[in-house]
C-alpha cells in the first residue's frame, strides 16, 4: 500500500517538475499590433492568400477513394465462395461488379475522367 502511494507521489512530483521546467524555459510571444487588430472584410490583400487549386485533382482523388473502397469490398469475395452456394456467389459477385460498372459509366458520361488540367 505504501509502495503505491510512494509511486503516485513520485510521478506527481515528476509531472509537476516537468510542468515548471516547461513554464520557465518557454519564451513569451510578443503581441503584434496587426495580430490584435480586428479583421475587416472587403479590402484588397497585398498578396493572394490562396493559390488556385484545380478541381480536377479533387475529382481524381475522389474517384481513387471510391474505387479503393470498392476494391476493399471485393477482397472478401473469394472467402465468401467457400461459405455459400455457387449460384449465390455468382449472383452477388455479378451484382457488385454491375454496380461498379454503372458507377464507372456514370463518371465517364459526366466527363469526370477527362484529364484537362
Amino acid at each position: 500500500m505504501t509502495l503505491n502511494v510512494t509511486l503516485i507521489a513520485t510521478f506527481s512530483l515528476l509531472a509537476l517538475l516537468l510542468i515548471l521546467i516547461a513554464k520557465t524555459t518557454s519564451f513569451k510571444i510578443l503581441n503584434n499590433r496587426h495580430k490584435n487588430s480586428p479583421f475587416e472584410c472587403g479590402f484588397d490583400p497585398k498578396t493572394q492568400a490562396r493559390y488556385p487549386f484545380s478541381i480536377q485533382f479533387f475529382l481524381i482523388a475522389l474517384i481513387f477513394l471510391i474505387f479503393d473502397i470498392e476494391i476493399t469490398l471485393m477482397l472478401p469475395i473469394p472467402i465468401m465462395s467457400s461459405h455459400s452456394n455457387l449460384m449465390v456467389f455468382i449472383t452477388m459477385s455479378s451484382i457488385f461488379i454491375l454496380i461498379l460498372l454503372l458507377g464507372l459509366y456514370y463518371e465517364w458520361s459526366k466527363n469526370a475522367l477527362n484529364w484537362i488540367l
